[in-house]
């Protein structure tokens, strides 16, 4: 056991000899993070942000805001009208909707009213929300061109006694069209994609446990870089001369780096609890066995790469290439629903991707220790077979 502690120690001064190293173990995770989660708040609104000045006031006016404040596309964001317009020169509002005072059903029925519409060139945002806003003005002005058309049928049918009776008629004809507007079934069929998962994408969680992965996979690929560095300088051959075991020293070096990522995994975890409000501790057990069987793949994985390579620029090169591959493909950098389906099937031999996914049925989706089973298994067992791989061709020189 003293000999293992003296290995572990020796490899962790080595690891930590340089200042450069705590910006890989920490600082560079913890920017990611928050770059990808898209800062420390709750889940952001994606609407486009819609700046209306409504200068009429009048009754259609208000029909048409809240029919926007209903929009998916569009966020509402009422301002006098100097400040739209100086959001809007300034570039911090990309689309700008301008009511005009004559915006009201007299000037309506008599076609003299017309919105400004305020677009920033060569914005896809802008046009998002100008199809939103012409959505909704086709809305309310097909309930208008309904109720004059039921005016102009009734008044052929028998002509109005006074424009008062003709005025009362054309609202009542305007609010049954509204309301039957309101009521007429959706001829629009949703199809979602082909997950199944019920619960809706958290860039929080997704973030935090798949930067988790990436910046604790890519260090433990990086035990061959140690196994070649000694085997470059002889050390390796000058320690196997003294009374100590080839399974000492493999033990020494997998357990010091599953203990330094078992710790870069918790500093991590608590990042994502008090800085992203993250619930990572609902289920100490599943967690606690998912870090380890992450980490004992990482390892074994470093372990078998270390048994291929011949030099540290090497190992260096390859296991920094082959971790950020294995991170992206595996869903650490983006969901893995937005990959083609040949190619969700087709890397789950990648321990990247059932680690990420046990990571998420813990903070995403609250499962326990029954959701992670599954997923802690198949990582075990590419540590088994990696570990094996690695013992087997271990050698010396």
């Amino acid at each position: 056991m003293k000999k293992i502690l003296n290995i572990i120690w020796k490899d962790t001064k080595l690891r930590f000899s340089s200042p450069i190293e705590w910006i890989f173990f920490l600082i560079l995770p913890i920017v990611f993070t928050l770059v990808l989660a898209g800062g420390t708040g709750g889940p952001s609104d994606s609407r486009v942000r819609l700046v209306i000045v409504d200068q009429a006031g009048s009754p259609i006016s208000a029909e048409v805001i809240q029919a926007l404040e209903h929009s998916d596309a569009v966020r509402v964001d009422k301002l006098p009208l100097d400040q739209a317009e100086g959001q809007f020169s300034s570039r911090d509002a990309v689309v700008l909707l301008v009511i005009p005072p004559d915006f009201d059903l007299a000037h309506l029925k008599q076609g003299q009213t017309r919105l400004q519409l305020r677009e920033q060139p060569n914005n896809t945002d802008a046009m998002a929300a100008a199809q939103a806003v012409t959505a909704v003005i086709n809305q309310v002005s097909g309930a208008f061109d309904i109720a004059s058309a039921a005016v102009a049928q009734a008044e052929r049918i028998r002509p109005f006694s006074s424009s008062a009776v003709r005025d009362d008629y054309f609202n009542a004809a305007l609010q049954a069209a509204q309301t039957g507007l309101d009521a007429a079934p959706s001829r629009l069929t949703v199809t979602r994609g082909s997950t199944q998962d019920k619960i809706d994408y958290n860039p929080r969680a997704g973030s935090s446990a798949g930067q988790l992965i990436s910046w604790v996979f890519i260090p433990l690929l990086g035990i061959s870089s140690a196994f070649a560095f000694e085997r470059q300088k002889g050390t390796l051959r000058r320690l196997m001369v003294s009374p100590t075991r080839k399974s000492t020293f493999l033990l020494g070096t997998i357990i010091g780096n599953v203990v330094i990522a078992l710790c870069q995994m918790i500093l991590l975890i608590g990042f994502g609890m008090l800085a992203l409000n993250l619930n990572w501790g609902h289920s100490p057990p599943a967690l606690a066995l998912m870090m380890i069987s992450s980490a004992l793949a990482g390892a074994a994985l470093g372990t078998a790469l270390g048994t291929f390579v011949k030099t540290e620029g090497q190992a260096n090169g390859l296991s920094t290439l082959l971790g950020m591959v294995m991170a992206l493909l595996g869903g650490c950098w983006y969901p893995i629903e937005l990959f083609p389906a040949f190619v969700q099937n087709a890397v789950k031999i990648l321990p990247t991707r059932w680690a990420m996914q046990g990571m998420l049925n813990i903070v995403q989706r609250g499962q326990g220790l029954e959701g992670v089973l599954s997923e802690s298994a198949v990582l075990l067992g590419f540590a088994v077979v990696f570990f094996t791989v690695g013992v087997l061709r271990f050698r010396y020189e």
